[in-house]
């Protein structure tokens, strides 16, 4: 299992996460017939907000991303932007981040965590493995929530 840390986003990293983001998100996105490059970066680049987004580190080096955005009356939380790069995966980084997450959410009494994965993306077993179930599904998105047990 790998060692990271979170560090808080700032506006100079959205770039790089804008990048890992395309990188991480081609191969799924080709799969379903929706993959612009320009488009996968932009997207990002427009809906990033620093002060709900952090940095995952593995050796001091840029591994990742991470957001975790309230929604408009902050009765839930929308996980979105969870990136790690290639070399990162499969090595307890993922698993680790998300855990630390919920586990601040339970502590803050945030109720419900939302999020939504591409169809067929490997991601969704790790969200399954952390309580999150089917709430609706489309051609392209599997919308998913997560309310802990009381």
């Amino acid at each position: 299992m790998a060692d990271w840390e979170l560090r808080p986003a700032s506006a100079a990293d959205v770039e790089a996460i804008a990048e890992l983001r395309a990188v991480v998100l081609r191969g799924d996105l080709e799969r379903l017939g929706r993959y612009d490059a320009r488009r996968v970066r932009q997207r990002l680049r427009d809906g990033f907000e620093p002060a709900y987004t952090w940095v995952i580190e593995v050796g001091g080096a840029f591994a990742g991303c991470v957001a975790l955005r309230p929604d408009a009356d902050a009765r839930c939380h929308w996980l979105e932007h969870f990136y790690v790069g290639a070399q990162h995966q499969g090595r307890g980084v993922g698993s680790g981040v998300l855990g630390e997450l919920l586990e601040r959410c339970d502590q803050d009494g945030v109720r419900v965590v939302r999020l939504n994965v591409l169809q067929g993306s490997p991601a969704r077993r790790l969200y399954e493995r952390h309580g999150f179930v089917v709430e609706t599904e489309d051609a392209v998105d599997v919308f998913m929530v997560r309310v802990p047990s009381a």
